[in-house]
């Protein structure tokens, strides 16, 4: 009789919270979750579902975990601007990534989090993020990009497999300032450590998952649950990264930091013995962790979406080449400092950003204390999703949100416009710390790429409508399915990259623009 009280208790909503479907008892609503998943086939669509049915605030709860999931701008904002949810979950998944601890930057909170938050942007800049050394690393990624794409298509025009053609070339903008040094194109191992990576993002989802919400799960049925494949791939990672920083140890010279890894070793080194020190090597390691994920996934899976669309969209491409062509001309390459007069490629990347929603829920938040959202009470310790993809599919506000029409960034003398309904790179204390690296690589490569190519559909690999046909996969972001262009060379232009003028200010932009 206890038994069945206790579950009855353990079955019950909290007085005040956000509605949703009914719990059961220990797994909560995870199985109905799990019919909806299967009905719709992605979990966005599922919370799309949700907030159809039980509107902008949507309580949940998955095996012990409670979570509330919050749609539309009103409640997008409202949790993402507001210090109560500024905190990160707490479970087993979060840990297991992190040696059992709370490291990194991603998922950690309050002073270890602003620490080491300012400590990486603070490197960051001085090797070069937001500065002309940025722009001249990446202009040099894109034209080796160009050079490697020219050459699988042998001069002419051909399919070329783009489905992760950006990978190396957008990680290796980032691990230069991190690692001081990059990857060859084809270099095997990392195809193979990039591979690992976006099996780590298919595996789970914004939540944490079905390992984070029921962790006993792991000893019961560790493959099905997920255990299995998450520790193969995290140690595959662990093992690379700690590897890099050994090597670090053997050759850097004190007093002179080549990038971020030797700073923190050095840092690590001055704060030896302190008890309450952050800069520890599990710390290095997540650190890296935290910014190898962030740095070639969600950045390359855009520039993979946005060429998908293109080849959908002709007419978008044709228009925004002959910008360029003005613009730019066909004796140089385009740079930072073209980015002013380059509007409606902006647009289109802005366009791409909103319709791909590549992370659709964000990081997960955490409610760091009892909070109230829309009339909803949210308790300390749930696990706040900020449904991005609810706003920049907003119907009432876009009017045609399924339609790829790069106009709506542009005003009626042809500027860039912004509105409050794009967040591609949240809003708030948490908002995206790598937004100006990721801006200038999504601008920059393809620029390039639609300066020297013409992207057409391949007849032998169609994929028909990327958004309506659903070409790409789930996961904790979303990522395109393989797919195929065909890239015919265009008329002659420069084959080495620009030069950043000298009056150019740390964006980028030239001081007369």
């Amino acid at each position: 009789m206890l038994a069945v009280v206790l579950l009855l208790l353990d079955a019950r909503r909290p007085r005040g919270y956000p509605p949703g479907p009914a719990w059961l008892p220990v797994v909560g609503t995870y199985p109905q979750l799990r019919r909806l998943l299967a009905e719709h086939g992605y979990m966005h669509e599922v919370f799309r579902a949700l907030a159809r049915r039980y509107g902008p605030v949507v309580g949940l709860r998955l095996g012990r975990d409670r979570v509330v999931v919050v749609s539309g701008a009103a409640a997008v904002r409202a949790v993402l601007t507001h210090a109560d949810f500024d905190g990160r979950p707490d479970g087993f998944f979060f840990r297991l990534r992190c040696f059992g601890q709370r490291l990194g930057i991603v998922f950690t909170e309050g002073a270890h989090w602003q620490e080491q938050r300012r400590f990486s942007l603070r490197l960051l800049k001085h090797f070069g993020l937001g500065r002309r050394e940025m722009e001249a690393r990446v202009a040099e990624e894109a034209a080796e990009l160009v050079e490697a794409l020219r050459a699988r298509a042998g001069g002419r025009a051909r399919a070329v497999p783009m489905g992760r053609a950006f990978d190396v070339s957008v990680l290796n903008s980032l691990w230069a300032m991190l690692a001081g040094k990059r990857f060859p194109l084809d270099d095997a191992r990392l195809a193979g450590l990039l591979h690992t990576l976006s099996d780590c993002f298919r595996r789970t989802d914004g939540s944490g998952g079905l390992l984070n919400q029921m962790p006993f799960l792991r000893f019961v049925a560790p493959d099905r649950c997920g255990y299995t494949g998450t520790l193969r791939n995290l140690t595959t990672l662990w093992a690379f990264l700690r590897e890099t920083i050994a090597e670090h140890e053997q050759t850097m010279v004190p007093g002179q930091p080549r990038d971020l890894i030797d700073a923190f070793l050095e840092e690590m080194q001055s704060k030896k013995g302190k008890e309450d020190s952050t800069y520890t090597e599990k710390q290095l390691v997540s650190l890296l962790l935290d910014l190898f994920m962030a740095g070639a996934e969600t950045t390359s899976n855009t520039l993979g979406f946005c060429v998908m669309l293109l080849l959908r969209h002709q007419d978008v491409q044709r228009r925004a080449q002959e910008e360029l062509d003005r613009v730019v001309g066909r004796d140089r390459e385009p740079g930072l400092q073209d980015r002013p007069q380059l509007r409606y490629l902006e647009a289109v990347l802005m366009e791409a950003q909103r319709l791909g929603n590549i992370a659709p829920v964000g990081v997960a938040h955490r409610a760091v204390r009892d909070s109230v959202v829309m009339g909803h009470l949210v308790p300390k310790d749930t696990i706040v999703l900020a449904n991005l993809m609810s706003v920049h599919m907003d119907r009432e506000h876009w009017g045609d949100p399924d339609s790829f029409r790069p106009d709506r960034f542009l005003d009626a003398e042809g500027n860039v416009k912004s509105t409050d309904y794009f967040l591609p790179f949240g809003i708030g204390k948490r908002r995206c710390l790598g937004e100006t690296l990721a801006r200038s690589n999504l601008f920059l490569f393809l620029a390039y790429v639609l300066h020297h190519f013409t992207l057409s559909p391949s007849p032998e690999h169609p994929i028909g409508d990327p958004i309506a046909d659903r070409h790409f996969l789930d996961g904790f972001t979303l990522s395109p399915k393989p797919f195929y262009a065909v890239l015919t060379p265009r008329a002659h232009a420069a084959a080495s990259p620009s030069s950043v003028p000298a009056d150019a200010d740390p964006d980028g932009h030239s001081a007369a623009a």
